[in-house]
């Protein structure tokens, strides 16, 4: 299948390559041209500005948007639907507010256009692990660009089948799922992203905790020496807290046992906020995902080894480089 896909940063780029790797044919432009040349050498269709890349897709087009939340999501959609032509499908692939989906699709709709909303997750290591998607939109327009998700999810692989699981359809297990209409793909994104923001938090705080249990405040005989690096590595072998965050915090600590490398200023993208937002416009208490989201805004004030963990699990998936304090 053809695609567009503009934006090639840390996610963009590699689902550009997973998707070559699947057959399909890769359309790319980029704000820098160096990106551009550096997928075209893998055998991407390189395109010097958006004219050039809706030119070169053939009718009913397909364009992937995988740029950052907000101004410049709204921009470059509005400039390609300007492009586009009734029937060509538009997708954001991108942390947009789910809110902007729902009326982003009602605007492109009026022009005969259609609009997909699509939760990436995966990080930099979707190249090979692949993408878990949560779409949202028409089901019709969904299904055609299956070949797509397909091609981008991880597929079942080695994770053991979830007993009763064979009793029902779907694509959940193949790591895609159709999740609703407009904006559907971007809640579940968002209370996904809102989880991880309190699984990061409860293995910060508990390392945090490691990190003290030598602490003069404690009577001697119940200090403790401990390797932390060595306990994240012994729970990744049959512990019920096992998981792929804690994977890389094993990394993070074995590269650097003090995580010195980071300060612990934690940013958040926009979706732990939404997320605590959403639960106060349901009514839904949601205690450890908004204390989460409020830790990320104290960090950025004052730093522990927790935040220092947090810094260090947001560059181990997503490459997130740490920004000057506000």
């Amino acid at each position: 299948m053809q695609v567009g896909m503009i934006g090639l940063g840390r996610m963009g780029a590699n689902m550009v390559r997973r998707l070559m790797r699947g057959g399909h044919q890769c359309v790319v432009f980029d704000k820098d041209p160096e990106q551009i040349h550096r997928l075209t050498a893998e055998g991407a269709v390189g395109t010097g500005s958006l004219d050039d890349l809706i030119s070169r897709l053939t009718p009913p087009r397909a364009v992937w948007v995988m740029v950052p939340a907000g101004d410049a999501t709204e921009a470059i959609v509005e400039a390609i639907a300007q492009r586009l032509e009734v029937d060509d499908i538009l997708i954001d692939g991108g942390n947009s507010y789910f809110k902007d989906d729902v009326r982003r699709a009602e605007a492109l709709r009026a022009r005969g256009l259609h609009y997909v909303d699509v939760g990436t997750s995966g990080g930099t290591w979707g190249l090979d692990r692949g993408y878990c998607l949560m779409i949202g939109g028409h089901r019709s327009v969904v299904m055609r660009l299956d070949p797509i998700f397909k091609t981008l999810a991880p597929g079942r692989g080695d994770v053991e089948r979830t007993k009763g699981r064979d009793r029902m359809d779907g694509t959940a297990e193949e790591g895609y799922l159709y999740c609703g209409p407009a904006g559907a793909g971007h809640f579940v994104k968002m209370i996904h992203n809102g989880i991880e923001y309190g699984l990061m938090q409860a293995y910060a705080e508990g390392f945090d905790i490691f990190r003290h249990a030598n602490s003069k405040r404690l009577s001697e005989n119940m200090r403790y020496d401990l390797n932390l690096a060595d306990i994240a590595e012994a729970w990744r072998r049959g512990s019920v807290v096992g998981s792929w965050l804690l994977d890389l915090t094993a990394a993070a600590l074995t590269e650097n046992p003090d995580l010195s490398n980071f300060t612990g200023s934690v940013q958040d993208s926009g979706e732990g906020r939404w997320t605590v937002m959403a639960a106060v416009e349901e009514g839904v208490p949601a205690e450890v995902l908004s204390a989460s989201l409020y830790t990320r805004f104290r960090s950025r004030q004052d730093h522990t080894f927790a935040e220092k963990v947090l810094s260090a699990m947001r560059y181990q998936f997503g490459g997130h480089v740490e920004k000057a304090d506000r």
